[in-house]
């Protein structure tokens, strides 16, 4: 190396050093015509550096922000039927006489509670095996234009809007309940019935995904014992993929809990407890949707409803722990 090489690297690696960013090419600097001040500057590559980090960083502290204020906002108003209208807790949770323009004595959520849970416990169940079953021949049995197919249709199922899922269901299942079964129609089953078409793409794509992630050794293995596919699937796959599968039905789940405009337009809106599947009922969320307009803020029966809204926050946040302690599992 010539002592001009010499004298150029000592500049280099000086001002790599003061810059702490290698944007420096080295071989394409000119020894006779160094620039010191130019190389130890702030390089085009290192401010849009700072730029992109600053940005995240800002976008982070935001939606944190969004996040703390959404949680405040429920909660205090939530709160309010219990320490401004002075409603017991118990009360509002055990009972199920709802009509709180009649007083704080009739402030209780269980019916809607009860039957929150039926529909999202009975749609979860319903939707599971078809999810399986289908997330098993996209990942097993085929891979080619079916499994496109089939994947282009979850989605579609996906992007279509709740309130056409409620007016199909409005016009298609309510009256063929009423057909078999009598009775108006609505009900849990309805709803029920429309929560397994929406949350069936959802667990579908979530089941797949959990069998993609199934490392192929141990397919390869259980065949190399004499396993057929469907030993292999049984013994080997599910079982490999179970806690995924156990977080899709969960986000399925959360999906349904939290659905409101197309259970609203098939349950039949009455807050009474369910006695059977095809009796007209109301869940947390058809309640908030069909009742928060026709009240006024900061009376009992506002505050009732920023009250089954705190449980639906709070119902979500359940989930998401659900989902987090099997990750953690796996």
């Amino acid at each position: 190396m010539s002592k001009h090489e010499q004298d150029l690297q000592k500049v280099v690696d000086q001002a790599i050093a003061q810059q702490k960013v290698p944007h420096v090419k080295f071989k394409k600097i000119d020894p006779e015509s160094v620039d010191l001040a130019r190389l130890t500057s702030q390089s085009k590559e290192t401010r849009q550096e700072r730029w992109g980090k600053g940005l995240t960083f800002l976008a982070i502290v935001v939606i944190a922000i969004l996040i703390v204020a959404i949680i405040g906002f429920v909660g205090v108003h939530g709160l309010a039927t219990f320490v401004n209208n002075k409603v017991n807790i118990f009360h509002f949770l055990f009972t199920s006489s709802w009509n709180p323009s009649a007083g704080k004595d009739h402030v209780g959520a269980a019916a809607m509670l009860v039957t929150s849970f039926a529909v999202t416990l009975l749609a979860a169940l319903l939707a599971t095996p078809f999810a399986i079953a289908i997330a098993l021949f996209m990942t097993e049995y085929e891979s080619g234009k079916q499994t496109r197919l089939l994947q282009s249709v979850m989605e579609l199922l996906v992007g279509i809007p709740s309130v056409v899922y409620g007016f199909l269901g409005l016009t298609v299942i309510v009256p063929v309940i009423r057909t078999i079964f009598g009775g108006t129609g609505f009900g849990i089953l309805a709803a029920t019935l429309i929560l397994f078409i929406m949350v069936l793409p959802t667990i579908t794509s979530l089941t797949v995904d959990a069998f993609k992630v199934v490392p192929k050794d141990l397919r390869q293995s259980s065949a190399a014992l004499g396993a057929t596919r469907w030993q292999t699937i049984y013994h080997v796959v599910l079982r490999a993929a179970r806690p995924r599968i156990l977080t899709a039905i969960i986000f399925g789940m959360a999906r349904a809990f939290g659905e409101a405009l197309a259970v609203q337009m098939v349950i039949g809106n009455a807050v009474l407890m369910p006695y059977n599947l095809v009796s007209p009922a109301a869940t947390l969320t058809s309640q908030l949707t069909s009742q928060m307009g026709n009240t006024v803020m900061g009376t009992l029966p506002n505050n009732a409803l920023w009250s089954l809204a705190l449980l639906l926050l709070i119902m979500s946040l359940v989930f998401n722990f659900l989902v987090r302690l099997i990750g953690k599992k796996r």
